[in-house]
Parts: C-alpha cells; structure tokens; sequence
C-alpha cells in the first residue's frame, strides 16, 4: 500500500473532484436524515447533536471499512484500487485551485459581480458589497485555510489511519459545515460536530502552518514573516485552528487578511492577521497559490515517509 497517498495525489491532481457523486454528498444526504430523525425523537437538542455526530462517523467509517474488506475478498489489487479511490476522494487540491482562479479570472476580465457570485460558492461570509481587494483577501484566505482541511489535514490521516480515518475526518468537517453554527437554530445541535471538527483539525492545522513557513523560500516569499506572524496572530483567530495557516500565508505574502465580514445579514468584527505592507493583489493571489502547491507537495513527501517508517 506504499503507493496508495501517492497514486491518490496523482490522481486528484489529474481529475480534481471525482467524476461521480462524492461520498462527501453521500455523508451530507446521511446527515440530513439523521439530523431530523434526532431532532424529532430528543428535546434535549445537545445530546440530539451528540448522537448525530457519533453515528455519522459510524456509519461512514463502517461503510468505508466493509467496502475496502469486499474488496480485499476479491483480490488485493481490488482493494489497492478501492483504497486509492477512496483516498483520492478524500483530497481537493485542484478542485480549490480551479474555484479559487474562478473568481481571480473574473476580476482580471473586469467583471467583478461574477467574481462575487463565484467567491459566494467556496465561503461562508455574504460577497455581494465586497470591493476588490475584499474578494481578493476572502479568496486567498480561503486558499490558506483550505490548504490545511482539503490537503494536508487528509494526507495526514492517510497516513496514520488509511482511508477509513481520513474519510472520518472528511465527514467531521461536513458534520460541521451543515450543522456546527453558532446562530440560535444550530448553537446547541451543532455543538459536538463543531468540537469534533476543532479536535481533528487540532494537528494538522498547526502543520500546514509550518510547512506554510518552510515552503514560502521556496515560493519566493518570506519565510521570517511566516514564522513571525503565524507566532503572533495565528492565536487571534476566532477558530482554535484556522489562524495557523491564515496567518502564516499572510506573514509569507506580507499582507493583511481577516478582518470584517458579513454572514447571514450580520456584520461580524473578526481579528486581523498580518502587516499591511501592501494592499492585497492579483499577484498576492498567484503566490499563494504557489504556496499552496509547495505546501502540498511537502505534506505528500512527509506522508510517505510516515508510511514507510511505519513499515
């Protein structure tokens, strides 16, 4: 199975999303079901959300695990096929590549209403009075973040635990997109999905963040700043684990990210990252990019060394 993480890169590289239904639309159609079961049968919404998150990850990690041991009846080449795909499905390098120059190319074209309606598509905030630095600053700082929970937080898991582990942490996180908000209707529902989310992220957070720093030379960026900014801002962050990676493109870019948004009507005051040496750009956008890549290609490397050293 040595060559299972690399094969899968390889491949999500080549195909971006999987050209079939994903199995993260299958765990979300799991979750709506078991989202309105719960909250019919249990008063008690926290221990309705409990239950939700618990059995989500049961029935996606049990799903996965008889799918690969099928497999493995049949043949061994079976499963090293069913375990690439499942771990291939798992990635999102190049689908967060192609949304993100999406929005970039409609600015470049000067058409900054389809910029906005793209970016409305990859984050949560409302786009529709952002100028064009705003989009820009929302675009790169959803490359920063995502860098950590689409690439390197799944190659994490790869390695440690294969595709059963890193499918889990998959269905964490959209546990936690459709259920773990903090308004009135999800507050108490959503509250063991959200901290679900935050402890798998927990490492591979702080990860990307350093591998953030030790790719931005290699990027042509700066790796003092990095270093610098990730120590001092990553901790502002609203979230325990997104201000790590954030914080360390904003230091290696030499901009300014965060700040106020609006989600759901509500302007929300949120922490700054970074120095504003310069006012966010196209070009900005473009070096992250390359960070992202460098930064996924250093997590591959480390993976497979994991795996090898694990025998």
């Amino acid at each position: 199975m040595d060559w299972l993480i690399p094969a899968a890169f390889a491949l999500d590289l080549l195909l971006g999303d999987p050209p079939m239904p994903h199995p993260v639309m299958l765990v979300g159609a799991v979750i709506n079901r078991l989202e309105i079961l719960f909250a019919s049968f249990f008063d008690n919404r926290r221990l309705a959300g409990a239950l939700l998150a618990a059995l989500t990850l049961l029935v996606t990690g049990g799903l996965a695990w008889a799918l690969l041991r099928l497999a493995a009846e049949i043949h061994p080449l079976a499963a090293l096929i069913v375990g690439i795909w499942l771990a291939y499905t798992t990635l999102a390098l190049r689908a967060l590549h192609r949304e993100s120059r999406e929005v970039v190319r409609c600015l470049e074209g000067k058409r900054p209403a389809e910029a906005r309606r793209a970016l409305a598509l990859i984050v949560g905030r409302e786009t529709a009075t952002l100028d064009e630095e705003g989009i820009l600053r929302a675009c790169i700082e959803t490359v920063a973040e995502n860098t950590s929970s689409g690439v390197v937080a799944p190659l994490f898991y790869l390695a440690v635990g294969g595709p059963v582990l890193a499918l889990l942490y998959k269905a964490a996180g959209t546990l936690d997109s459709m259920v773990g908000y903090r308004d009135d209707g999800y507050r108490e529902l959503g509250w063991a999905s959200a901290r679900l989310d935050d402890l798998f992220n927990l490492l591979p957070a702080r990860l990307t963040g350093m591998l953030m720093v030790l790719a931005a030379p290699l990027a042509g960026l700066r790796i003092r700043g990095a270093w610098r900014i990730m120590l001092r801002d990553a901790r502002r962050h609203a979230s325990p684990n997104a201000g790590f990676p954030e914080a360390a493109m904003a230091g290696a870019l030499g901009v300014r990210l965060g700040g106020a948004a609006v989600y759901f009507g509500i302007r929300v005051e949120k922490a700054t990252l970074g120095d504003d040496a310069h006012p966010v750009s196209v070009a900005d956008y473009h070096a992250a990019v390359r960070l992202m890549y460098l930064t996924s290609l250093l997590a591959l490397g480390l993976a497979v060394w994991l795996v090898a050293a694990a025998g």
